[in-house]
C-alpha cells in the first residue's frame, strides 16, 4: 500500500542520520517504555495468532498523519493495539480505559524458558523451488507500476523503473500474500540494482546505485 512508511526517495524530510550503536553493544532504546513495547510486541507475536507480515501491515496501514508524527516504538504499539483488537484479545473500551472489562481470551503464551531459544533460532522463510526462476543475474528488468491496496514490499520510488538483476536469492515466502492471510505463495526473490538517474532523473547522482530486493511477480523483462 502507499502510506506514510514509504518515504524512500521523497524530498522534504531531510537527510537520513543513522544513530550510533552503543559502545557496550547493548540494545539501543531512548526511553524505558520502549523496552516494554519491544518485549510486549514479541510476546504477543509468540501467541502465533498472526505472522510477521501481518504485523508489518498493521503498522504500515496507520493513517499517514498518525504514522509520521509517531516515534518508532509508538508505531509498534499502535500496530499491536490494532492486532489485539482485530483478534478479539482486547476491546475498544478496555483500550480507552486501560482496564480489563471482559473475561480474558484463553491463549497459550510462550514459556519464559523458551523465549531466548526461540528468538535465537529465528524463523526460516526460504522455501524449496517448485519452478525455475524467470530471471538471471545481469538481465535487465522493469518493475511493475502497481499501487496495491494491501501490503507490498516494492517501494513506491522504484516502480516502473528499469534495473539490473544483481543477485538471485532463491525462493521465499511472498510477504504480500502472507500479510493478507492468503497463504505463503513462495516466489523467487532477486536483488535489483538501479542507477540514481534512472530513479530521480538528470538531477540524480550518476555515481549512485540503489539495490532493492524484489519478488518475481514485481518484475517483467525490460
Amino acid at each position: 500500500m502507499n502510506g506514510g512508511q514509504d518515504l524512500g526517495g521523497m524530498m522534504g524530510f531531510g537527510p537520513v542520520r543513522p544513530e550510533q550503536e552503543p559502545k557496550d553493544g547493548g540494545q539501543l532504546f531512548h526511553e524505558p517504555w520502549e523496552q516494554s513495547a519491544f518485549a510486549i510486541t514479541l510476546a504477543a507475536g509468540g501467541l502465533g495468532l498472526w505472522n510477521i507480515d501481518q504485523s508489518r501491515q498493521m503498522r504500515e496501514s496507520l493513517h499517514p498523519a498518525d504514522y509520521l508524527r509517531a516515534s518508532y516504538y509508538e508505531i509498534w504499539v499502535k500496530g499491536l493495539e490494532r492486532l489485539l483488537l482485530e483478534r478479539g484479545l482486547l476491546t475498544a473500551d478496555e483500550l480507552a480505559s486501560g482496564r480489563v472489562h471482559e473475561p480474558p481470551v484463553p491463549v497459550k503464551p510462550l514459556p519464559a524458558a523458551q523465549v531466548w531459544p526461540s528468538l535465537s533460532r529465528g524463523t526460516p522463510y526460504s522455501r524449496p523451488p517448485q519452478t525455475p526462476g524467470r530471471f538471471k543475474v545481469g538481465e535487465s528488468v522493469r518493475t511493475r507500476n502497481e499501487h496495491p491496496v494491501g501490503h507490498t514490499r516494492l517501494p513506491r520510488y522504484v516502480r516502473d523503473k528499469v534495473g539490473t538483476i544483481e543477485r538471485c536469492h532463491g525462493v521465499f515466502v511472498f510477504a504480500d500474500s502472507n500479510a493478507a492471510g492468503a497463504g505463503e505463495a513462495p516466489q523467487w526473490l532477486y536483488t535489483v540494482r538501479f542507477n540514481g538517474r534512472d530513479l530521480w532523473g538528470d538531477g540524480g547522482d550518476p555515481l549512485l546505485t540503489v539495490s532493492v530486493d524484489a519478488w518475481e511477480s514485481y518484475l517483467v523483462p525490460a
